[in-house]
């Protein structure tokens, strides 16, 4: 009996479809791995059949930050989910001091154009806390628009100790005050107020003469203005002092009073004179204007907080000297590391010696921070123990004509002399009269390379000296040969140094001037030497 044939039954076309994977699967894979890929098949299809022509916006997870949201929505054309249905549409955006805005404009729905006047501004940042906008507010007084940025970065330790100086002043201003006020008469009522103005009048016009007076200095405040700055602070201290001493003679209150504030005129000429170049130091661009401006806001808002404190403290009735005293320690310990903190692009004295000195020593010209780290700020302006003279008179320079005439061949191809004086243990450079700007500051530095083979010398001399006998120590000295040795080592040092040094300190930043060095005025001329 012949089998019957296998009933064959109609098929759907899914089946269809997974049959004829799975045989095409079934050659390489197995039968889990080919019903797998039936499944994954039908659900990919159903998903395709079933999405919009329109591509969704990609969702948005809790993670997701603010700005990456609004980027999503700005590829769409829509800003903010709730306007995601209407007629809104991003224009452009802006951004101001970090700060964001997008601005959207209506459409028509029929015409598809933008209706006019339609543009509005739609912020991307939530409100600022109270504190943050307190915080803003007080920054635009304080620091300069842009800052950091706008500002070198030692601009930041200079106000801070800034701000400490003017604090600590502020409060001494009150004590003082209240002597004065004392001392004249005013508290105790010694005194017709006829008497008490006259004096106050008298004491506020020798002030004004001193500051007069003292403005005639005023070329020392660009070549010495670290120095100044320092020496004008200590001189404010100094006023201060002479007027509360009028607390322990009130009946020399009027010379004592003027004396105080001829200083303190000095002091403010000087502080006023400096600060210009020290804020320009600071600025980057052409904002030395604000930086400026942010600069005594600051120091106003200390010497107001000094202030306050020390009327709360006074009411105590505290020691005056004892008060007096740690005030001063403040206001002077924060005024020299305010004027630490200044770096200075020039090259004045005191920091042209420390980079030739570094250059002879090391090699190297040392960077800004470094030079004006260790240019010495103790050093008064007056003074005249500085061991290198520029441009000095020929009756400082030389006692002996016999020294001249030997040095004075060496320097035949120079517009300058250079020699050394062993009685007043210093080196002079003279100037010649056809001396220009380059040569003064060659012989500005050939000045020290002399000083550093002088003291070289003499050095390894007092070592032997001593070692032989402590009681000969005098016999060191120079002899004439020995000098003329040393300035032909110099000059054929300088001759090959000199424009490494320049070069090298161009690299690090440095400015020239001979303006700064400070030369005497005095001149060599030629002279008929035939008679």
């Amino acid at each position: 009996m012949a089998t019957p044939p296998p009933i064959k039954l109609k098929q759907s076309q899914t089946n269809a479809t997974a049959q004829t994977l799975t045989a095409a699967a079934s050659s390489s894979a197995s039968h889990d791995t080919a019903r797998l890929l039936v499944r994954e098949t039908l659900r990919i299809s159903a998903n395709l059949a079933s999405s919009p022509s329109i591509p969704a916006e990609p969702p948005l997870s809790l993670a997701d930050s603010p700005e990456s949201r609004s980027l999503n929505r700005r590829r769409l054309g829509l800003v903010e989910e709730e306007y995601v249905n209407s007629s809104l549409r991003l224009i452009c955006c802006e951004e101001i001091d970090g700060r964001r805005w997008n601005y959207v404009a209506e459409k028509d729905a029929l015409s598809g154009t933008f209706k006019k006047n339609s543009i509005r501004a739609l912020t991307l940042h939530s409100p600022q806390a109270p504190v943050e906008d307190l915080m803003s507010f007080v920054r635009s007084y304080v620091v300069p628009e842009g800052f950091p940025d706008s500002v070198i970065p030692s601009y930041v330790p200079y106000m801070t100790w800034r701000a400490l100086k003017h604090f600590f002043g502020g409060a001494m201003g009150v004590f003082t005050t209240q002597t004065l006020l004392s001392s004249v008469g005013v508290s105790r009522n010694r005194a017709t107020p006829g008497a008490v103005a006259i004096n106050w009048i008298l004491k506020d016009g020798a002030g004004r003469v001193g500051k007069m007076l003292f403005a005639r200095q005023g070329k020392k405040f660009d070549y010495d203005l670290k120095q100044l700055r320092f020496t004008g602070d200590l001189l404010m201290e100094l006023g201060a002092g002479v007027e509360l001493a009028t607390a322990a003679v009130p009946h020399l209150f009027l010379p004592l009073a003027c004396a105080a504030n001829v200083v303190k005129n000095v002091a403010a000429v000087t502080s006023t004179s400096t600060r210009t170049p020290i804020y320009k130091a600071f600025a980057k661009g052409e904002n030395i204007g604000d930086v400026t401006a942010k600069g005594e806001c600051v120091g106003n808002i200390a010497d107001l907080l000094g202030t306050g404190m020390s009327i709360l403290i006074s009411k105590r009735n505290p020691s005056l000297f004892t008060t007096f005293a740690l005030l001063s320690c403040g206001y002077v310990f924060s005024s020299y590391q305010e004027v630490k903190s200044v770096v200075l692009h020039t090259l004045n004295r005191a920091r042209f010696t420390v980079a030739v000195d570094s250059f002879l020593k090391t090699g190297r010209v040392p960077s800004l921070q470094e030079g004006n780290l260790n240019e010495k700020i103790l050093s008064f302006p007056w003074l005249k123990d500085k061991p290198v003279v520029l441009g000095p008179r020929f009756k400082d320079a030389f006692q002996d004509p016999g020294v001249y005439l030997a040095v004075e061949p060496l320097f035949e191809k120079e517009r300058y002399i250079v020699t050394y004086n062993p009685s007043k243990g210093k080196v002079y450079a003279l100037l010649k009269d056809q001396a220009k700007s380059d040569d003064i500051l060659k012989a500005a530095f050939h000045a020290h390379v002399l000083l550093h083979f002088v003291r070289s010398s003499n050095e390894s001399r007092s070592s032997a000296q001593k070692q032989r006998d402590y009681n000969n120590y005098s016999d060191i000295v120079l002899t004439t040969t020995d000098l003329e040795a040393h300035i032909s080592e110099s000059c054929k040092m300088v001759s090959k140094s000199y424009g490494i040094f320049k070069s090298k300190a161009a690299e690090q930043g440095w400015k020239m001037s001979e303006s700064l060095l400070n030369p005497g005025r005095a001149r060599l001329c030629a002279s008929d030497k035939s008679g």
